[in-house]
């Protein structure tokens, strides 16, 4: 080899592409070589996804000439930096459903951008579609970690076609392909859950065929008795599973089984996606659903009632801002932030009861409940004196009173007061009455 070929090829630039192992990514390598003259760096994480080994995955891009393969273990910081946070702020996108794959991308992102630095690479890849949310999530993640690195989007970019254009390209550039030409779903999983779309769920009249679904099996075929199990929670996190101390990630795993044993778990929605289309969405998220149900539960024990309907309105916003893949942007981390001050007491536990597609909260207990049986009970009246309510409502209907008073005269100047009304009542609430008395 000359010297003027060896110094180009020791100038080629790298890129850092998310590999999953199938087909698009496989493809993705070759493009990203064959079309854009880069060396490969793949990076494949675990985030409690299925697959058949990752090792196995490894080889495959190995195989396919990537220059390095990482294989990251994700799963630990996913739960501890990722879903605790997702928990603490009940997120449910649209109030249905617990985010998914948008709690996984930022975390890949973060792991494709330290990869970037420690290989010097200067792109990063991915291999999501045009139309889909994930390459928000993915490209506004690594620009807000490292805005000079370059992100390229294959799938975007390259003029396959149709699914049958990929597969030719594949075989004719050695990449093995595993997939029919018809492949029925699209699905993305991780330890939270599974979401499922295309195919014929793109209809949205059509019932979902029971072949999608392997989280749960269908409510109708679930036991004929309840399942109860008690959640223990501390500072908002997930610790306990019917009283036995668990690592988080092995509790959903446990409470993704018995909840979906009970048919537990199923969304089927019309989403409205970032980039400006609603799409029908199906999603299995058992140990999700349960664990936010359980929480929020817990929260109505613990929360001041002031901080609780705040937070209630700062939860969508977070479940949106998340959404819209805006994970490292500095108002999400200020919603984090609060999020971890309202956590500081909710600790205690929950009581679930599973019953053929359900999930209802019967029961929960916190040493630092701020129910007061002595309040509360309608048997007692020496913790709270009713005689106090008197002064508490005139003073809270003050504003109002005067309100009603002031309109009172200004309707009389302007017209008659309608019939059975009294002199003094505003010509608004007149008609009211009028109405309420025919």
């Amino acid at each position: 080899m000359s010297k003027s070929a060896s110094n180009q090829t020791a100038a080629k630039e790298k890129v850092v592409l998310a590999y999953s192992g199938g087909l698009d990514t496989s493809v993705c390598v070759k493009w990203l070589q064959e079309e854009k003259n880069l060396d490969v760096v793949a990076v494949l994480g675990n985030v409690g996804q299925e697959h058949d080994g990752l090792e196995k995955i490894k080889e495959k891009a190995c195989s396919l000439g990537v220059v390095a393969c990482e294989v990251v273990d994700m799963e630990e910081e996913f739960c501890q930096d990722y879903l605790t946070c997702a928990i603490a702020a009940n997120a449910m996108y649209e109030n249905k459903y617990p985010l998914l794959s948008a709690l996984s991308r930022p975390l890949i992102s973060a792991h494709l951008v330290a990869a970037a630095h420690k290989h010097g690479a200067t792109c990063v890849a991915h291999g999501c579609t045009g139309k889909g949310n994930d390459q928000v999530r993915f490209e506004t993640s690594i620009l807000a970690l490292d805005p000079s690195l370059k992100v390229i989007a294959p799938v975007r970019e390259w003029d396959l076609g149709m699914r049958p254009d990929e597969i030719a390209y594949a075989k004719k550039h050695g990449v093995p392909v595993g997939a029919s030409i018809e492949k029925p779903y699209s699905i993305d999983d991780n330890l939270w859950g599974r979401a499922i779309e295309a195919g014929v769920l793109e209809d949205p009249w059509a019932e979902p065929p029971a072949d999608i679904w392997t989280m749960t099996v269908a409510p109708e075929d679930a036991p004929d008795v309840p399942t109860y199990t008690v959640i223990g929670f501390e500072g908002g996190v997930p610790v306990s599973l019917d009283g036995e101390q668990l690592p988080m990630a092995e509790l959903i795993g446990k409470l993704n089984k018995i909840a979906g044993e009970n048919g537990y778990g199923r969304i089927d929605m019309i989403e409205n996606r970032y980039v400006g289309l609603k799409s029908r969405e199906c999603y299995e998220v058992p140990a999700g659903l349960a664990l936010i149900n359980a929480h929020k539960a817990l929260e109505d024990l613990t929360l001041e009632r002031s901080v609780l309907h705040y937070k209630l309105e700062l939860e969508q916003a977070w479940a949106d801002l998340v959404y819209n893949g805006q994970w490292f942007s500095p108002l999400k981390q200020a919603f984090d932030a609060f999020m971890a001050q309202t956590q500081q007491h909710v600790t205690g536990e929950v009581k679930l009861k599973f019953y053929k597609g359900s999930c209802v909260v019967v029961g929960r207990k916190s040493a630092v409940s701020l129910y007061d049986l002595n309040l509360a009970t309608y048997d007692n009246d020496e913790a709270f004196d009713q005689n106090d309510a008197k002064g508490f409502i005139n003073i809270q209907a003050l504003s109002l009173k005067t309100w009603a008073i002031k309109q009172g005269v200004a309707g009389k100047a302007a017209a008659a007061p309608a019939e059975h009304a009294p002199a003094s009542v505003p010509a608004p609430v007149a008609g009211l009455i009028h109405a309420a008395a025919r």
